[in-house]
């Protein structure tokens, strides 16, 4: 798991099975008004055009299925429109695909309105279609002043949405044991169901899999700028959202406006390393929930250490004999990883793992299949492309290619990061190894000079972004650019937590350009209870 597999979307859903279980936008017509990319060269048509707003329908199932978006509580409804891009951002006249557009406008008058706020919730592949809808109770304060937009990246969703297997395949890949400890065979067959996905990739979605890069999506942002009539561009970047903000502050700094980037991805990192770190930042926040457990009477253990032997005992019995769920499906070892990683992302999710594994010892698995389901985008649907454009995403901007020889030799240094998750994080760094599109780089170059200030959001409980994160990515930005906020608490991200300290330091940012004070720190408040 080189990169976060899940982002805002996910966790919503997933919260809900956890709680089961216990009007004009800019100028008229979209139209291009607004500085950069409008020379008449032979961009001239794509920087010209004029984006056509509708009502929106209901997400399509690669964007992960649903019904269309609900009018915001003061009416306003929400507008979808497709806006036309090069597919080779180095042949700008050539072909075209479509990028799926999502707002909500802005409550304010024209003398108030800053601009349009540009959303990426991460993943990389992550629908902002179909996510920026479902959160929105939670940026509406930034709606007094911004239109709210989101979009499919390329390769997501109705972005020439990446796609490799069909349902059945699909649903067997994330029933195989993801990490092999039986022997050559095993990994043999790890191997080969690789190269089959790989190869799938290739057959459905070769036209575009060279083009699904952070640089493209980067691009795509600026020309959505310039036809949202900005001569900034105003961001809010979640979890692999900030490297693409980081990749946009590199090319563009001149059209960088008030941008924040929260959860923010290690730009220092190659994809070994980066899976490493993410090893040691989920062990971390379940060593949190394990000791929030014993401290709240726990049912699991009464050390961290016993709760930790408990969840790789259940997985080793699901590896040697998955547990049938419902007549149809299976539990395996490695979708319980997923489900624990699914809930160590929101930690008002703690209270119903601990129910979730109860249960499972006791040889129910639905509530943590369900959890598994939403990490990897299943839906009553079928499946979304979220894992699909991840990895075409990651592959694309990275160069890494690792070897099995590779693997074995960091396997020790995996297992001290995290006895739970290292192995699962380890074999996850093949995932390019066969990748028909060679990666463009080790690292994202986010250097940017002569860019405003950039708010950077870091989390000290962060498991898919570990905290220093946002020290390198300020480091690496330059001087002067980088300023950083530290929020004291647990999950993915600090925005959607809804600490009223972030809360207050990143709206008054956005809507006032308040920078925060360096060094400014927001403590979490602790979770209570078990409800």
């Amino acid at each position: 798991m080189p990169t976060p597999r899940t982002t805002a979307a996910a966790l919503l859903s997933g919260a809900v099975l956890l709680s089961a279980s216990l009007a004009a936008c800019g100028p008229a017509g979209g139209g291009a008004a607004g500085g950069g990319g409008g020379e008449e060269d032979d961009r001239g048509r794509i920087w010209a055009q004029s984006l056509d707003w509708k009502d929106c329908p209901a997400p399509s199932p690669l964007q992960g299925g649903g019904e269309a978006p609900e009018p915001l509580p003061d009416g306003t409804r929400w507008q979808c429109a497709t806006m036309r891009a090069p597919l080779d951002w180095d042949e700008p006249a050539g072909e075209t695909i479509g990028l799926a557009l999502i707002r909500a406008a802005s409550r304010a008058d024209a003398a108030d309105r800053i601009g349009s706020l540009l959303f990426n919730f991460g993943g990389p592949g992550e629908s902002g279609v179909a996510t920026l809808p479902a959160l929105a109770a939670d940026y509406e304060q930034l709606r007094s002043r911004y239109d709210l937009v989101s979009f499919d990246p390329r390769g997501a969703g109705a972005s020439s949405g990446v796609t490799c297997l069909d349902a059945q395949a699909a649903q067997a890949m994330t029933e195989q044991d993801d990490t092999p400890d039986d022997g050559d065979d095993e990994v043999t067959a790890l191997l080969q169901a690789r190269q089959h996905y790989a190869d799938a990739c290739e057959k459905k979605s070769g036209r575009v899999l060279p083009h699904v890069g952070t640089e493209d999506a980067a691009r795509d942002m600026d020309l959505l700028r310039h036809l949202l009539g900005d001569d900034k561009l105003h961001y809010l970047g979640i979890s692999y959202g900030t490297e693409l903000g980081g990749v946009y502050a590199h090319l563009f700094p001149q059209h960088v406006g008030r941008a924040v980037l929260d959860g923010v991805v290690d730009p220092t990192l190659d994809q070994m390393e980066g899976a490493l770190a993410q090893a040691s930042g989920f062990q971390l926040a379940f060593d949190h929930f394990a000791q929030w457990c014993v401290d709240t009477g726990c049912a699991l253990g009464d050390t961290p250490e016993e709760i930790t032997q408990l969840v790789m005992r259940l997985e080793e019995a699901l590896d040697d004999e998955p547990l049938a769920v419902g007549g149809e499906r299976v539990f395996t070892g490695s979708q319980l990883i997923d489900a624990v990683v699914l809930a160590l992302y929101l930690e008002t999710a703690w209270p119903a793992l601990e129910v979730g594994l109860q249960l499972l010892a006791a040889d129910e698995g639905e509530t943590l299949l369900g959890l598994a389901d939403a990490l990897i985008g299943r839906h009553a649907g079928g499946f979304s492309d979220q894992r699909d454009a991840q990895t075409a995403i990651t592959c694309a901007d990275r160069s890494d290619r690792y070897t099995v020889d590779d693997v074995m030799e960091r396997a020790a240094a995996f297992e001290k990061a995290s006895p739970l998750f290292g192995d699962t994080m380890l074999w996850d760094t093949l995932e390019c190894t066969d990748w028909p599109v060679r990666g463009r780089a080790a690292h994202p170059d986010v250097s940017a000079p002569g860019a405003p200030p950039v708010l950077l959001v870091g989390n000290t409980g962060d498991p898919a972004t570990p905290y220093e994160g946002a020290t390198r990515m300020a480091e690496r930005l330059g001087k002067g650019v980088g300023v950083e906020l530290t929020y004291e608490g647990e999950g993915h991200g600090a925005y959607d937590s809804g600490n009223t300290c972030v809360r207050e330091a990143v709206n008054a940012y956005l809507l006032d350009g308040t920078v925060p004070a360096a060094g400014t720190v927001c403590e979490r408040e602790p979770l209570q209870g078990k409800g």
